[in-house]
């Protein structure tokens, strides 16, 4: 990958990162459905007024915008409502990794590499331990929205392979359409009508920043330059990109919120992301590596 194209790809993955303290900045200010379904709003309009739909079916486009918009950062904006700090949301939102494995398994006939269960152990085991932080970061209301958020993603991974659509950018663009009125429906059962009238007259800088935010530079710009970098090269090289939004996420959230990065805390994040790493090697690199062991031996 050339210079220029790694420090767009690190920006983006630095904007991805950042934006789960934006998330909470505006959690704090509004309904986290309210402020999903706002965040989206931005996000399709005008865009999709520039965007041709893409050549798919329809139920691809409706199931995809209900899983990506509701179940994944719907949950994901929910679960910081509920007690997880941004740092930890970042890191636990990653699981939807080896949740995909497992469901590319169990649906896809996709093969179980040796690598990919010895990554999924290692983060389970860091699942299992950030469920013992005590320092007021992590909640288990939290961590099972979290969880939700992260089987949406899998689930949503699905939609776009059975989608078998090369306009990946229009498609999103199209498949939040389709979301929109069913998030404002969510927004108005969970919180109520005077939710919206009471964000009208509080509607403030903060908020305003967390909707646009969202909407614009990672929604829209993220996905548009990430889907360019994805055609240009290949997936084994840019996918192990992903590991620094967890990275940033913890930054993030110790810059802006504070947030204290503890031993138990910091064991877990590294049992998750190292499962991460390990999941992402090649089979034939772990053959590779098998072999010069032999070697060695000898």
């Amino acid at each position: 990958m050339n210079h220029r194209d790694l420090l767009i790809a690190l920006s983006i993955m630095a904007v991805w990162g950042l934006n789960f303290s934006v998330i909470k900045l505006g959690v704090g200010e509004a309904d986290p459905v309210l402020v999903t379904a706002l965040r989206f709003t931005f996000a399709t309009v005008p865009a999709i007024f520039f965007v041709k739909r893409p050549n798919v079916k329809w139920i691809y486009l409706l199931s995809y915008g209900l899983v990506f918009t509701i179940g994944v950062w719907g949950m994901t904006t929910w679960s910081m409502d509920a007690g997880l700090s941004a740092g930890m949301a970042s890191v636990l939102l990653q699981l939807n990794v080896f949740i995909a494995v497992i469901l590319g398994y169990l649906f896809l006939n996709e093969p179980l590499s040796r690598a990919k269960m010895s990554g999924c152990v290692l983060a389970i085991c860091g699942l299992a331990l950030s469920l013992s932080v005590t320092d007021g970061t992590v909640s288990l209301a939290g961590v099972l929205l979290i969880l939700l958020a992260a089987l949406c993603w899998s689930i949503a991974s699905i939609i776009i392979k059975k989608a078998a659509t090369k306009e990946v950018f229009a498609f999103t663009v199209w498949a939040m359409l389709y979301a929109l009125l069913p998030l404002y429906i969510l927004a108005f059962y969970h919180s109520g009508a005077q939710q919206f009238q009471h964000t009208l007259q509080t509607w403030n800088s903060s908020l305003a920043f967390s909707v646009l935010f969202q909407a614009y530079p990672v929604t829209l710009l993220g996905y548009w330059i990430w889907n360019r970098i994805l055609s240009k090269y290949p997936l084994s090289m840019v996918a192990p990109l992903t590991l620094l939004v967890p990275i940033f996420g913890l930054l993030g959230a110790a810059l802006f919120y504070q947030e204290q990065v503890g031993s138990t805390k910091i064991i877990s994040c590294l049992l998750i992301i190292s499962g991460l790493m390990v999941g992402l090697i090649r089979p034939e690199v772990w053959s590779t590596l098998r072999l010069q062991v032999n070697v060695l031996r000898r």
